[in-house]
């Protein structure tokens, strides 16, 4: 547990199969092909419940905020979603379903879930509809249960984007993922330009093993200036801290 916030009155997320209680049948729920409108109230945050926290769906999260559905490859933990080019684990429970909160842009998306030679996927193309767009995006996870890591971004002000204060001004982290395998993301819709300095620290899980981190970086995501830097980098035990990236934005 992350004592920062003891005494802190901190909402619980939503229940998975509270939200996925349709028939058991595999394929995508959320989203789906075809074109749709953004909504202004998609937000980057999810509310958090410690000491277990694994990213998930609340009743507060926008349909267009959703990525959810059921694979048949029944009896494995993770498999892998591929959100944009941006690959990353989703945790699925024993009847195959998954679920996550995720805030797309405006334009083409894709989505896509794999697992054991089982793929899902959808290819949609949003409308902004005043929605707030990632321009930049950072996403941080590794390859162990049990395991926390934790993303920590400086801006060029000095605001620092942490576990113990997710939303800073123009961006946020999305959720502090406890549990392992991540991810969490830091987006910003606005992120003012200057020197971006990222470090990953890892926080503590179960005997300190040695976890596979990943990182991904995305500035003007869905557009013709689209950059995209990824990374991979050994954490070897709780406690360590290290600078992984400077970003000039």
């Amino acid at each position: 547990m992350k004592p920062l916030f003891f005494g802190k009155n901190i909402l619980p997320g939503g229940l998975l199969a509270a939200l996925l209680s349709g028939p058991a049948t595999a394929g995508l729920d959320a989203p789906i092909n075809g074109w749709r409108q953004g909504n202004p109230s998609a937000a980057h945050i999810q509310t958090v419940n410690y000491p277990a926290v694994t990213p998930g769906i609340d009743a507060d999260t926008p349909e267009s905020s959703q990525i959810r559905g059921r694979i048949r490859a029944h009896g494995k933990k993770t498999a892998t979603l591929v959100v944009n080019g941006n690959a990353m684990p989703v945790r699925i429970d024993e009847t195959g379903a998954f679920a996550r909160p995720y805030s797309f842009g405006s334009g083409s998306n894709s989505v896509e879930v794999v697992s054991d030679g089982e793929r899902l996927r959808a290819q949609f193309y949003q409308r902004a509809n005043g929605q707030a767009e990632s321009r930049l995006r950072i996403l941080l996870s590794w390859d162990t249960d049990g395991t926390d890591l934790d993303l920590h971004v400086v801006t060029p002000r000095g605001q620092h984007a942490w576990y113990g204060q997710r939303a800073i001004d123009g961006g946020a982290i999305d959720i502090d993922v406890t549990t392992g395998y991540g991810p969490e993301i830091f987006a910003s819709a606005a992120p003012e330009k200057g020197l971006y300095q990222i470090y990953v620290n890892y926080f503590g899980g179960h005997g300190g093993e040695l976890t596979i981190a990943r990182l991904a970086v995305i500035s003007n995501e869905g557009t013709a200036h689209e950059k995209r830097q990824e990374f991979s980098f050994p954490m070897r035990f709780a406690g360590e801290l290290v600078h992984v990236r400077s970003l000039v934005f």
